[in-house]
């Protein structure tokens, strides 16, 4: 190599070192936006081709009802998989938000196949849960995966599973935004991660982008009319939010009993999802109605419609405890956001606001009771139902928030910031403590 080749070497690698020095953050950028394109298209497509698999699901189901006869085996099948096969996954979004607090040994990529597979059995049979829980896991799972690959160190590997939880939330509801604060609120109540803001909102984007690309459609909930900001409307979505906050805590600590129930009286694990699917099929078969199983988005499209009597959101909520409490797979909040529109759209009986704008609030402000999350609950509503019910959509997911107390569908969250005096000193424990 000539004097004037290494020359200009050298001037090139001075040039480049103090344009990195001038602009640090570039490196991180690079990295993670590296990282997100990968984990925006695995998880965007397993997001794809689960809501059709589920669509599918949903569709045999209602077709042929004899299925839902045989969910007690179905559930004894599942049980049997878990026991035998997949004890280690088996704590599902909660381990993920261990993972975050304090990351172990990289999860196994089972839990991808297994969450699905038994979420795809209890929707197939006739069960009452959601798909977030599996959106989640299957991100989670597939995402760690790249730890090694890309030598992510035990910081690193937080922000990884954060943006994981961000790109299958936002991906599985087609909400990004929601799904990427999602990801950085759901595990520390009361505070965020802003170290990860970054990942979480390419991955979010980019794993939406990659689901509607496959051509996979959303669901959309139209509000015809939002009265204008005055005095009484804002009292009214008050009122509202603490019937949503109650509605949210209610859930959560039954939800928890509930399982307790099942395991302190059923020693053998596959034995209570028999149970719970033996209870669900007699109920289903003595109502004569299937409102109340599977996603329910039928009734949560017919809650933004017309009024939907008080019994619907009790009904739900019944259902889902006992199948997810019993051991069956799939997620809470599909059915929380049943739960608020149906209870949102009986409100208006009593709280003089349109029905689709109480339902459209309680569709977003239960789960954000259930879930400590407000923030992205907030962006939820806004994406899905317009910027102009915004300001109701805020006040009833901070009174929701509030008024929910220290609880949530989650026991591994911890508490960051403490939402009253009470658990002040309390900071940085979890969920689980306090049940």
């Amino acid at each position: 190599m000539s004097k004037n080749q290494r020359t200009l070497g050298n001037k090139a690698l001075f040039h480049t070192y103090f344009f990195f020095r001038k602009f640090p953050a570039l490196p991180y950028i690079f990295k993670w936006l590296l990282i997100s394109i990968i984990i925006g298209g695995l998880v965007g497509t397993a997001s794809a081709g689960f809501l059709q698999s589920l669509q599918w699901a949903t569709d045999f189901r209602e077709n042929h009802l004899w299925l839902i006869a045989w969910l007690p085996v179905a559930g004894f099948l599942i049980g049997l998989l878990y026991y035998y096969l997949g004890k280690d996954v088996e704590a599902g979004n909660n381990l993920l938000i261990d993972n975050i607090h304090d990351p172990k040994g990289i999860i196994p990529f089972k839990m991808a196949p297994f969450v699905y597979l038994g979420t795809m059995v209890t929707h197939f049979f006739g069960g009452s849960a959601g798909r977030e829980g599996t959106a989640l896991q299957m991100a989670g799972a597939i995402a760690d995966q790249l730890t090694r690959p890309f030598k992510l160190n035990r910081n690193e590997r937080k922000i990884l599973i954060i943006a994981a939880i961000a790109a299958g939330f936002g991906s599985v509801f087609g909400t990004p935004l929601a799904g990427a604060v999602f990801g950085l609120e759901v595990f520390l109540i009361g505070r965020i991660r802003y170290n990860a803001i970054f990942p979480a909102f390419a991955s979010a984007i980019l794993a939406d982008w990659a689901t509607n690309l496959w051509n996979v459609k959303h669901t959309h909930y139209p509000i015809d009319f939002i009265p204008k900001l005055e005095f009484l409307p804002i009292l009214y979505s008050i009122l509202a939010g603490i019937a949503f906050g109650i509605c949210a805590a209610a859930f959560s600590k039954i939800i928890h009993w509930a399982g307790s129930v099942f395991k302190s009286k059923i020693k053998y694990p596959p034995l209570r999802p028999v149970i719970g699917g033996t209870v669900i099929a007699l109920a289903v078969l003595i109502m004569g109605s299937t409102r109340y199983i599977g996603l329910g988005v039928p009734v949560i499209v017919e809650s933004f419609e017309k009024q939907l009597p008080f019994y619907d959101f009790a009904f739900k909520m019944i259902f889902t405890i006992v199948t997810l409490s019993a051991g069956f797979k799939g997620g809470e909040v599909t059915p929380l956001f049943f739960i608020g529109a149906t209870l949102g759209s009986a409100l208006s009986l009593f709280i003089p606001l349109p029905f689709g704008l109480l339902a459209g609030m309680g569709f977003v402000a239960v789960f954000a009771g259930a879930t400590n999350t407000p923030l992205a609950c907030m962006l939820m509503g806004i994406e899905l139902f317009g910027a102009e019910c915004g300001v109701y959509v805020a006040i009833a997911c901070v009174v929701s928030y509030l008024l929910s107390g220290h609880n949530s569908i989650y026991t591994r969250q911890k508490i960051g910031e403490a939402k009253n005096r009470r658990y002040e000193n309390q900071q940085e424990r979890s969920i689980s403590d306090f049940l």
